[in-house]
C-alpha cells in the first residue's frame, strides 16, 4: 500500500542557467540528485503545471515546482518507547537521547529505534522524510539531537546542517593526555573491509573536528569539541587517528587495556565503562520556521559524571603524594 506525497517549491532566481536536476536537489534536500532525476524521468515532477521528463532542462528562477511522489506504507513498527523530549513546538523536537539506543532501523536493529518512538509519539511524523530525523547519533552516544515535525522544517533543518548553520558540541573523554587545543582535519570513508566502521582515507570526504581541553587528568583528557561537518563516527575516528581514542570505544581502539601508569583505584571505572564516552551536549540552531536562534543543553549522564569524578579525584591524589615526596 502507497500514499500520495505533494511537495511544493519554487526555484530560486539565484539558480538561473542550472540545471533542473541540480536546482531541485538544492530545494529539496532530503532526496538525492538520483532521487530527483528518477522522479522527472518518472514524470512525476512540473514546472508552472507542466510535466517536464529532461532532467538537463535550464531553470530561470521563479518556477513553480510541484513534486508528485509516493510513501510506501509498509512502515517500520509504531513502538511506544519512552523519549526524553528537551523542547517541543509544532514543527520541531529536540531530544536528549540515552546510551543504547538506536536512532534509525538497520541491518540487526529492525525496531526499537528512536525512528519507532517518534511513529507512535506523533503519528503525522510518517509523512516527513526519515520520520523527521535530520542528523544522528551512535547507539551508545547520548545527548541532543534536533527532529522536524514538518516536511518544511526537515527541508530547512537539513539545508542548515549542510551550510554547516547547526552547531553541536560534545564533551567526551580521551585516552591519553592531550596538551593543546587543536583542529583534526582528516577526511572519511567507508573501510574497504569494515563496512560498519569509518576510517581517515585522503580521498574520503572532507571532515573537520574543533578540539578544546576542559580538564587534564594523569592518563586522560577530558574534552570539549565541536564538529563542522557531520560524518558517520567522526570524532571517534579523528580522535583514534591523532592517538587520543575515546574511552570505552571498543570498535575504534582494537586493543582495550588500561594505560600503563593508571592507579588501581580507577581501573574499576575504566573497565566496566561500557560505551564510547561521547556526549552530544549543546545543540545550536536557527528556528526552521521562525528563524529565532535557539540553544540547548543537556548535562552530563550519569556514568560520564561518575568517570569524571573518579578521573579527577584521582588525579588530585596522585598530586598530593608527588607534593608529599
Amino acid at each position: 500500500m502507497v500514499k500520495q506525497l505533494e511537495l511544493t517549491s519554487k526555484v530560486m532566481e539565484s539558480q538561473f542557467g542550472h540545471r533542473l536536476d541540480r536546482a531541485l536537489t538544492k530545494l529539496f534536500p532530503s532526496y538525492s540528485r538520483s532521487i530527483i532525476k528518477k522522479l522527472i524521468l518518472d514524470e512525476r515532477i512540473k514546472i508552472n503545471g507542466k510535466i517536464i521528463v529532461k532532467p538537463q532542462k535550464k531553470v530561470v528562477g521563479g518556477e513553480e515546482i510541484i513534486i508528485n511522489t509516493v510513501i510506501q506504507n509498509n512502515s517500520p513498527k509504531i513502538q511506544n518507547i519512552p523519549l526524553n523530549i528537551v523542547y517541543e513546538d509544532s514543527d520541531i523536537l529536540v531530544i536528549n537521547k540515552q546510551s543504547n539506543f538506536v536512532v534509525h532501523p538497520g541491518a540487526g536493529n529492525p525496531d526499537g529505534t528512536m525512528l519507532n518512538a517518534l511513529l507512535y509519539y506523533y503519528p503525522a511524523i510518517i509523512n516527513v522524510p526519515r520520520a523527521g530525523i535530520v542528523h544522528r547519533l551512535d547507539k551508545n552516544t547520548t545527548g541532543l539531537m534536533v527532529v522536524a515535525k514538518t516536511i518544511i522544517a526537515h527541508i530547512n533543518l537539513v539545508k542548515a546542517l549542510k551550510n554547516f548553520e547547526i552547531t553541536r558540541e560534545y564533551e567526551a573523554i580521551a585516552i591519553g593526555r592531550i596538551i593543546v587545543d587543536g583542529i583534526i582535519s582528516h577526511p572519511i570513508s567507508r573501510h574497504s573491509i569494515k563496512r560498519t566502521q569509518m576510517t581517515v582515507n585522503p580521498i574520503g570526504r572532507s571532515a573537520i573536528t574543533y578540539y578544546r581541553i576542559l580538564e587534564q587528568f594523569g592518563m586522560h583528557t577530558r574534552l570539549r569539541l565541536r564538529l563542522k561537518t557531520g560524518r558517520t563516527h567522526q570524532i571517534r575516528v579523528h580522535l583514534a587517528h591523532i592517538g587520543y581514542p575515546l574511552v570505552g570505544d571498543c570498535i575504534y581502539f582494537c586493543n582495550p587495556r588500561i594505560p600503563r601508569g593508571v592507579s588501581k583505584n580507577i581501573m574499576p571505572y575504566l573497565v566496566n565503562f561500557k560505551r564510547q564516552a561521547l556526549h552530544s551536549i549543546i545543540l545550536r540552531l536557527n528556528h526552521p520556521i521562525t528563524g529565532i536562534k535557539m540553544e540547548w543543553f543537556a548535562p552530563l549522564p550519569h556514568d560520564m559524571l561518575e568517570l569524571t569524578r573518579a578521573l579527577r579525584a584521582d588525579t588530585v591524589s596522585s598530586q598530593d603524594k608527588i607534593m608529599e615526596k
